[in-house]
C-alpha cells in the first residue's frame, strides 16, 4: 500500500513538471511572437493617415481588445489555477472551448496588431499567434490524454479546441487555485500593454523621418 502511494505522488510529481514545462514553453512562444512581430512592424504603417478616423477607431477597438484578452486570461487563471496537472477542469471558460488561456492571448494579439491602426496587422498578429499556440496545444493533448485518460477524452468529444461554443457554458466550480498564479497571469497579460506606447513611439519615429516606411498596411 504504502509502495502504490509513493508511485502515485511519483507519477503526480512527474505530470506536474512535465506540465510545467509545457507551459514554460507556452510563456516562451508569447514572448517571442511579441518581439518578432514588433520587430517586423518597426517598417510598417498603416494606409489610413494618423488622425484621420478609420486609423483611431481600430486604435480603440484594439485597447478593448487587449483588455478583454487580460480579463479573460485572469478568469481562465481561476478556474485552471493550480488543477491543471491534477484534474480535467470543465467549467467557465473551460466549459466553451478547451484552451481559453490561448483563445484570449490570440484576441489581445489582435488587440496588439490594431494599435498600427490596421485591420491587416490585426488579423495577422490574431493568426500568427493562434498558430503558434496550436503546436503547443497538440503537444498538450497528448499529455492530458495520457493523463486522465477516458474523462479528458469525453471532454474532448464534447467541447471544442480553440473557437468557442458559446451554447455550452456551465459555471462550474472553481476549486482552490493559488493567487501567485493570477499575479503571473497578469503580469504575462500586461507585455500587451506595452503595445501602445511602443506604436505611439513608433509613429513618432516615422513621421519624423526617423524611421523609414516600407510598407502600409489596410
Amino acid at each position: 500500500m504504502l509502495n502504490e502511494v509513493k508511485s502515485a505522488r511519483a507519477e503526480q510529481a512527474q505530470a506536474r513538471r512535465a506540465l510545467g514545462r509545457y507551459q514554460h514553453a507556452r510563456r516562451m512562444v508569447l514572448a517571442a511572437l511579441v518581439v518578432v512581430m514588433f520587430a517586423a512592424l518597426l517598417f510598417g504603417q498603416s494606409a489610413f493617415p494618423p488622425e484621420s478616423v478609420p486609423h483611431e477607431t481600430i486604435e480603440m477597438v484594439g485597447v478593448l481588445l487587449i483588455f478583454l484578452g487580460i480579463v479573460g486570461r485572469l478568469w481562465s487563471t481561476l478556474y485552471i489555477g493550480g488543477r491543471k496537472s491534477s484534474e480535467v477542469v470543465t467549467g467557465g471558460p473551460y466549459s466553451i472551448t478547451r484552451n481559453p488561456l490561448y483563445l484570449f492571448s490570440s484576441i489581445a494579439a489582435a488587440g496588439v496588431g490594431a494599435q498600427m491602426g490596421s485591420i491587416t496587422a490585426a488579423i495577422g498578429f490574431a493568426v500568427i499567434c493562434a498558430a503558434a499556440f496550436h503546436v503547443v496545444i497538440l503537444r498538450e493533448e497528448t499529455f492530458l490524454k495520457e493523463a486522465f485518460g477516458t474523462p479528458f477524452q469525453a471532454y474532448m468529444a464534447r467541447v471544442p479546441r480553440f473557437f468557442p461554443k458559446l451554447s455550452l457554458y456551465q459555471e462550474g466550480d472553481t476549486g482552490s487555485f493559488k493567487p501567485r498564479l493570477l499575479w503571473t497571469t497578469l503580469l504575462d497579460g500586461l507585455v500587451f500593454l506595452v503595445a501602445m506606447p511602443f506604436f505611439e513611439s513608433i509613429d513618432g519615429a516615422q513621421q519624423s523621418g526617423l524611421l523609414p516606411v516600407l510598407f502600409r498596411f489596410p
